[in-house]
């Protein structure tokens, strides 16, 4: 028994070593509300980092392409195995900081306008109860969403709090 031991650790430590996270994936809301704008000094946006990830794109095959953007590819598609797992991570990442002086309960949304859906504009939301400080909210537009509606050419970051737009973070082409 007592030789056994060891053999169960080793074998539950390389279980959970070898086990891959999945893509992070939330559900998209169907109809997004306009809110109105109440922007407050106390919710900041502090920065929205994007990385695009799909390597059928003809920019991506270009011979200047950093090593650093290489490696975070890389590091994206680690795990799939088959061509089914690779084009289920391909799409748009958001990686997102924003900050709250004061506690609150915050709704973190992304809206975001695809190629293939013209004007219509889909939404993803994270809700945080009793937020406060610098907190990091990630989104994904991967696998079928990405590769039904395409790519993603304009968005827009919103922090909600009770039903007004505290907080406020787009891109250059968000009209």
């Amino acid at each position: 028994m007592i030789r056994l031991i060891p053999v169960l650790l080793a074998a539950l430590t390389l279980a959970a070593c070898s086990t891959q996270k999945e893509p992070l994936r939330q559900i998209p809301i169907s109809k997004v509300k306009v809110l109105p704008l109440a922007l407050s000094d106390d919710f900041e946006v502090r920065k929205v980092s994007q990385f695009y990830n799909d390597p059928r794109d003809p920019n991506a095959q270009k011979p200047t392409i950093s090593p650093m953007i290489q490696f975070e590819r890389a590091r994206m598609n680690f795990g799939a195995v088959n061509n089914y797992d690779r084009a289920e991570r391909y799409g748009h990442y958001f990686y997102t900081w924003w900050r709250a002086k004061r506690e609150a309960d915050i709704t973190v949304r992304l809206e975001y306008r695809q190629e293939n859906l013209g004007s219509h504009v889909m939404a993803k939301e994270e809700h945080y109860p009793a937020a406060k400080g610098t907190i990091e909210t990630k989104f994904t537009v991967i696998g079928d969403e990405y590769v039904e509606e395409g790519k993603i050419k304009a968005w827009r970051l919103l922090l909600i709090e009770n039903g007004h737009v505290v907080g406020l973070w787009q891109s250059f082409l968000w009209n």
